[in-house]
C-alpha cells in the first residue's frame, strides 16, 4: 500500500528522509544528548568514565558502541530521580512501573518531551491506518501505566475523537464501541482476544460492525495471534512498540504493509547485539534490541538494552518509509524458559496453540521444578461448544503436546481446561506462573 498524504499529515520529511540524511541528523542530536547526559546526571557521568570515554568521543554513529549499556536496574538503583536530566521543576507527568518485582521505575516528561511523545504517537496511529474525524476506542490502561495515556493524547493529536475507556468492564466495552460506532481499537492483543470472546458469547458480531482497525501493543503476540485477531474482530490488527523508560507507545509501529514495524529513527537510535558478549551484530541478524533516545529532555536513555530479541532491516519498504523496520519481537531475555535444556519463550507457545484444532487462543505455562529439573505445562481451554468428555479432552491434550514437541523441540505435559477456566486479561496477560519460587530449593 502507498503512503497517502494524510499518513504525513505531522513529518512527511521525517518519515520518508533518504537514509544519509537520517544518519547526519542521528548524529548531530546523538551527541547532544551524550554531552546532556555527560553534564547533567552523575550515574552516566561515572558510566561514561569508567568506559573511559567522553562525549566528544562520538564521531560516528558507530562509536556508540564504545559507550556503556543502561539497564533497569540503573533505575531502580537511582530511584525515583536521580537520572532525570532536568530539574523537577520542569517535570510536568510521572510515570512508574508496578513495582511488584522490587523498586518501581520510574519515568518523567518535560512539556517538550509530551509534546514530543503525541507527535510520535499520532504518527504511529496514522501509519496502522487511523485518519483525523474517526473514533478511538482506548482499552489500554489509564494511570501510572504509560499505554494510555500514550495512545489517548497521539489520537487527540491526530484529530481523532478519544473514547477513554481503559481496562476492564468488557460487556460495556461492546456496548460502547457499538454506540460510538468505533473504527479503531487499541488495546493489549490478549485483551483485545477477550473483548471478541465475550462478544461472541453475547450473541454480538463485532465484525458487521464498524471497526476495521486494532493497534495491539504492551506484549509480545504472534502471527497466529493476529489472524485470531482479524478474523474476530473484522479488523486489521497493528503492532505498536515502546518501552516506559524509552517513551511509552509510539517507538515503532506497523504501517499498513504490516511487514515489520517502523522505527522513528529521527528521535531513537537501534542497534542489535549479542545477548550473551554484548556486541554489535550486523544488520539482519538476531539479537538483543537496544535504544538510545535522541531527543528526550527529562529522562534520557543511553544504549538501554530493552531484552526484547528481534532483528533489524533496512529493506525499502514499499510504503515509502525510510525508517528501519523491527521485525516481530520473538521473546524478551528475561522470559525465556529453559526447559531440559531447551530454550524457549512463551510467544513460540502461542504461535502453536493459536489456530490448533479443538482449542481456545488462551493459555498459560506453568513452570514448576522436579528434583534438579524443571517442568513446564500448558494449561490450555477447550473450544466454547465442545461437548466432549475427560477422555477426549486428554486426547486432544496429547496432540498439542506432540505439536508443540515436533514444532518447538521441548518436552512438556498438556492440560486441556474446560471453556473459561484460564483467567482472562484486562490488559497485559499473564502468561507464566513460576511455581519454583513457591516450592523453595529442591
Amino acid at each position: 500500500m502507498s503512503v497517502t498524504t494524510a499518513d504525513y499529515m505531522f513529518a512527511p520529511e521525517a518519515e520518508t528522509m533518504p537514509r544519509h540524511k537520517l544518519a547526519d541528523l542521528q548524529l548531530k542530536r546523538l551527541q547532544q544528548t551524550l554531552r546532556c547526559a555527560y553534564r547533567s546526571v552523575p550515574h552516566y557521568r561515572k558510566a561514561f568514565d569508567a568506559a573511559g570515554v567522553v562525549p566528544d568521543d562520538l564521531r560516528t554513529l558507530e562509536d556508540l558502541a564504545k559507550f556503556p549499556f543502561t539497564v533497569k536496574a540503573d533505575l531502580r538503583e537511582n530511584y525515583p530521580f536521580g537520572l532525570f536530566a532536568v530539574p523537577r521543576s520542569e517535570l510536568v507527568r510521572l510515570h512508574a512501573s508496578s513495582g511488584t518485582t522490587g523498586k518501581p521505575t520510574v519515568v518523567g516528561y518535560t512539556a517538550g518531551d509530551l509534546d514530543t511523545w503525541a507527535r510520535l504517537m499520532a504518527r504511529s496511529l496514522a501509519s496502522a491506518g487511523a485518519r483525523p474525524g474517526q473514533t478511538i476506542h482506548n482499552a489500554y490502561g489509564y494511570g501510572l501505566f504509560t499505554g494510555g495515556l500514550g495512545a489517548h493524547y497521539g489520537a487527540e493529536r491526530l484529530g481523532c475523537t478519544v473514547v477513554p475507556m481503559s481496562g476492564g468492564n468488557t460487556e460495556k466495552q461492546i456496548v460502547l464501541i457499538q454506540d460510538f460506532e468505533a473504527q479503531v481499537l487499541c488495546a493489549t492483543p490478549s485483551y483485545a482476544l477477550n473483548i471478541a470472546e465475550v462478544a461472541e458469547k453475547e450473541g454480538v458480531d463485532l465484525r458487521k460492525g464498524s471497526l476495521r482497525i486494532a493497534v495491539c501493543g504492551a506484549e509480545p503476540w504472534s502471527e497466529a495471534m493476529r489472524k485470531e485477531l482479524d478474523e474476530r474482530l473484522g479488523v486489521r490488527a497493528h503492532d505498536i512498540y515502546g518501552l516506559s523508560e524509552i517513551m511509552g507507545p509510539g517507538v515503532a509501529v506497523e504501517c499498513q504493509e504490516r511487514d515489520g514495524l517502523h522505527g522513528w529513527e529521527d528521535h531513537f537510535l537501534f542497534e542489535i547485539v549479542d545477548p550473551e558478549t554484548l556486541k554489535p551484530r550486523p544488520m539482519g541478524e538476531t539479537g538483543e534490541l537496544v535504544i538510545t533516545t535522541l531527543s528526550k529532555q527529562a529522562l534520557p536513555m543511553i544504549r538501554y538494552r530493552t531484552r526484547d530479541i528481534t532483528r533489524l532491516s533496512v529493506e525499502p519498504c514499499s510504503c515509502g518509509r525510510t525508517h528501519v523496520r523491527i521485525l516481530r519481537v520473538t521473546g524478551r531475555n528475561d522470559d525465556m524458559l529453559i526447559i531440559r535444556g531447551v530454550n524457549v519463550y512463551p510467544s513460540q507457545v502461542e504461535a502453536v496453540l493459536v489456530g490448533f484444532p479443538n482449542i481456545a487462543p488462551h493459555y498459560q505455562l506453568v513452570i514448576q521444578r522436579e528434583g534438579m529439573l524443571d517442568t513446564l505445562t500448558v494449561e490450555v481451554e477447550a473450544e466454547p461448544g465442545l461437548a466432549i468428555g475427560q477422555e477426549a479432552y486428554d486426547h486432544i491434550g496429547r496432540q498439542v503436546q506432540h505439536h508443540i514437541k515436533s514444532i518447538i523441540g521441548v518436552t512438556c505435559r498438556v492440560v486441556v481446561l474446560s471453556p473459561g477456566e484460564l483467567p482472562r486479561s484486562q490488559g497485559k496477560a499473564i502468561r507464566v506462573r513460576d511455581l519454583r519460587k513457591k516450592a523453595g530449593p529442591a
